[in-house]
């Protein structure tokens, strides 16, 4: 082969493997907008004059690949994160309602569930305030012995002996610390009612939208 026939081989690879690079060449960025005097522009990167508004992305052909929305200041980019968080925290919380509203029913399936939850809840409480009034009772007979022994010094209170005066004192302490507790009971039982009643109305609807549900998987099972 002469050396000319080998240059022109060499040129045609060299041509070749040039080719395949620019043909394998990402497409070129074209930016198109009408900036605010009505002109028409078009760059290969976003064009400062359109910052303001849309500004197109265009294919080669001519056909839009994509929109650049307008440019923000940093009032504006802070604004639209305070939108986006706020977003963000509003799907999370409807997102944690609905987790709680399935174990809710998960828990509760029926009515007769969640009162029998309730009933027992309630039955915990009378079984301590049963325990606290008979404790309760137990300081008042005591306190009515320590002061039938007092009687023996009424005429002169100060000879009575300091044991006696600080089982009296201890008593007095005792009743009031117990008709606290009895009280505290008492209030935990309101708690209870408000809890399950807050429950309840969450829960209504839950049943009712479960019902027609529930109906068909019954009807089958028979």
């Amino acid at each position: 082969m002469g050396r000319a026939a080998g240059s022109a081989l060499i040129s045609a690879a060299l041509f070749g493997a040039l080719g395949d690079g620019w043909a394998q060449a990402p497409a070129q960025n074209i930016y198109s907008c009408t900036d605010g005097q009505g002109r028409k522009r078009t760059a290969d990167r976003p064009i400062a004059e359109c910052a303001d508004r849309e500004q197109r992305l265009l294919n080669p052909s001519g056909t839009v690949r994509a929109t650049v929305g307008p440019s923000l200041n940093a009032q504006e980019r802070a604004q639209q994160e305070l939108r986006q968080r706020q977003e963000a925290e509003t799907l999370a919380r409807k997102r944690e309602e609905t987790r709680r509203e399935r174990a809710l029913l998960l828990r509760y399936p029926n009515q007769a569930a969640h009162d029998k939850e309730r009933a027992e809840a309630l039955a915990q409480v009378d079984v301590v305030q049963q325990v606290a009034r008979q404790r309760e009772a137990e300081l008042v007979r005591q306190r009515e012995g320590l002061l039938a022994e007092l009687e023996f010094y009424k005429k002169d209170p100060a000879k009575a002996p300091l044991a006696l005066r600080r089982q009296l004192d201890e008593n007095s302490r005792n009743q009031a610390a117990q008709k606290r507790f009895i009280a505290e009971q008492e209030a935990e039982r309101g708690r209870i009612h408000t809890r399950f009643n807050a429950e309840q109305a969450r829960l209504k609807p839950l049943w009712m939208a479960a019902a027609p549900l529930a109906a068909p998987a019954a009807s089958e099972g028979r």
